[in-house]
């Protein structure tokens, strides 16, 4: 890799790190698929690479949010969803590995990722569109919240995006939670899956080949980034977040069909 890429991705991590922390998305579902549109690693490795700097900047917004006392995290159901993800976040990596190892063609499982977040996200916008029309839950019983933090886990882990919007809207409906509060219970979620994921990863010994000045880069970046996003999140309203959030997945969507076209 030469240094114009270096940069590249430095200042992707770092965008995509700072509007995660403002949305509460995680920015693994930028730094992704917009990686993966370069083409210069294979899916593994960006899947690696994002999943590391998602946690960074998670662990960073959940840990500052608590010490400064502004944690809007609801321990009570948000603690069995984070529980839920570790679990989840194990089992999609599980998934992820058992796919990739069914072909050799590795832009087939790229394929398959970009479809799924594609589907995903669409649903998740057409939700957000007609959210102020659905009328939503008040879910508070552990086993369920730990079944629903699964399924978050498995999506976000086997997608290599972190968490990204489908946790918003879980969270919008079934907790019935506003913008800014979604936000942060979801990068509580995102921090425990990711934690769960990188310890699967390593216990079974299926680190993927990256550069390791690549990786202290964009970790390092991840986590300026959540800096500035919890600043920026500070100077938003509600319906700013919202307009943001609308706006990232129309990109996400239109990036996803280019990454789909490119690995087919």
């Amino acid at each position: 890799m030469n240094l114009n890429l270096y940069i590249i991705f430095s200042i992707v991590s770092f965008l995509a790190s700072l509007v995660g922390a403002v949305c509460g998305i995680g920015g693994g579902v930028l730094i992704k698929p917009v990686l993966d549109a370069f083409g210069v690693l294979d899916v593994a490795s960006i899947s690696f690479l994002s999943g590391c700097t998602v946690l960074s900047m998670s662990c960073y917004s959940v840990v500052r949010a608590k010490t400064n006392g502004s944690s809007l995290v609801d321990k009570k159901r948000g603690t069995p969803l984070a529980v839920g993800a570790a679990l989840g976040g194990v089992a999609g990596k599980m998934m992820f590995q058992y796919i990739s190892g069914m072909t050799e063609n590795k832009n087939l499982v790229g394929a398959v990722q970009s479809a799924c977040l594609f589907l995903i996200t669409l649903g998740t916008f057409l939700y957000t569109i007609k959210k102020d029309k659905i009328k939503t839950c008040e879910i508070s019983g552990i086993p369920i919240c730990i079944a629903v933090g699964m399924t978050l886990g498995i999506l976000s882990s086997f997608l290599g995006i972190g968490g990204g919007p489908i946790n918003l809207v879980v969270l919008f409906f079934f907790f019935s939670m506003d913008t800014k509060t979604a936000a942060q219970n979801s990068l509580y979620i995102i921090l425990f899956s990711q934690i769960a994921s990188l310890i699967n990863t390593l216990v079974t010994r299926t680190v993927p080949t990256f550069d390791i000045m690549l990786l202290v880069l964009m970790v390092s970046v991840g986590i300026l980034g959540g800096a500035a996003g919890r600043v920026a999140n500070r100077h938003m309203d509600e319906k700013t977040v919202s307009r943001l959030f609308m706006g990232l997945m129309v990109m996400i969507m239109l990036i996803s069909v280019r990454n789909m076209v490119r690995f087919m």
